[in-house]
């Protein structure tokens, strides 16, 4: 069993015939990924590696079954695409594009808001399930299945951290990029409660960063609603007060958002705190004969 991306999942890709969507594609396929379709407007009829290519999402859901879409499309046309696989009934939307306006996450928001959708991203690093697939950016050769969750706002440290694990021996169930824009679609605290209730995941690594009190927030959760074992990273722990760290949430205002605030807030809902990244897939070794519920 995994989070969101399981077996059942049939893979449309906005965007394939796009140099990121072909390349990714093709990536996910060599993996064992399930993908049935690729969307492009205006090459229906077509054939990319011999899928279908549809101009529109409802047409990959109404003739191939597609229940979850991939999301490759330039920053100009992403936010529509989103809205296009909302309205086509997708059950999972993974969209790796970056550089999306706030105002119109805003409307993409709002539009998930009484759907059936959820939303991985934007600009995040995608999602993978060790030994079913994955959408998104991160490298085959660094996943292994298993029964570790990781769940990230950093696209470079989720790469680091799955690898860190896998060098050790360890698995992982499912691994989310969720994205680091002040706008995403899930946050931390959906992860976690999915996390919790896969009989598969017996521990659960996060990766924060500096800025916006989304971590805070997933401590408090965890302190009340998770049961499993959580160590936790926070980047940016350097990063000088206003100035903006590689994402576009990632700043520190008014002195809030701080790496050490973050570390605090997961302390004391009894989250393993790690400040070394180099060590947290030790920490998580160390952890796995823990029991499962905390005192």
């Amino acid at each position: 069993m995994a989070i969101l991306l399981g077996e059942e999942a049939r893979i449309c890709i906005q965007g394939i015939t796009g140099t990121e969507g072909s390349f990714h594609t093709r990536e996910s396929v060599a993996l064992g990924t399930r993908v049935v379709a690729g969307i492009t407007p205006g090459k229906a009829g077509t054939a990319f590696d011999g899928l279908p290519v549809y101009d529109r999402v409802c047409d990959a859901v109404e003739k191939q079954g597609a229940n979850v879409s991939g999301i490759y499309t330039p920053a100009a046309s992403t936010p529509d695409a989103i809205l296009e696989a909302i309205e086509a009934g997708i059950e999972l939307i993974v969209c790796l594009t970056e550089g999306l306006p706030v105002l119109e996450m805003v409307k993409v928001k709002q539009a998930l808001k009484g759907s059936g959708s959820r939303l991985i991203g934007p600009n995040c690093p995608g999602i993978a399930t060790p030994g079913v697939g994955k959408v998104g950016f991160m490298p085959n050769f660094i996943l292994k299945p298993g029964n570790v969750g990781v769940v990230s706002r950093s696209g470079t440290l989720t790469y680091e951290m799955i690898w860190q694990l896998t060098q050790l021996g360890i698995g992982q169930s499912t691994a989310v990029g969720i994205g680091g824009d002040p706008i995403v679609g899930c946050g931390f605290i959906d992860i976690l409660a999915l996390f919790e209730k896969d009989p598969r995941t017996e521990a659960i690594v996060l990766i924060g960063e500096i800025g916006g009190t989304a971590e805070e927030e997933a401590a408090e959760f965890i302190q009340g609603q998770v049961t499993k074992p959580v160590v936790s990273f926070i980047a940016g722990r350097t990063a000088p007060p206003g100035r903006r760290m590689g994402h576009a949430g990632a700043i520190i205002s008014d002195g809030r958002g701080t790496a050490e605030e973050k570390f605090q807030a997961l302390e004391r809902a009894g989250v393993i705190v790690e400040k070394n990244p180099a060590e947290i897939g030790r920490r998580v070794q160390e952890i796995r004969s823990v029991p499962k519920s905390r005192s």
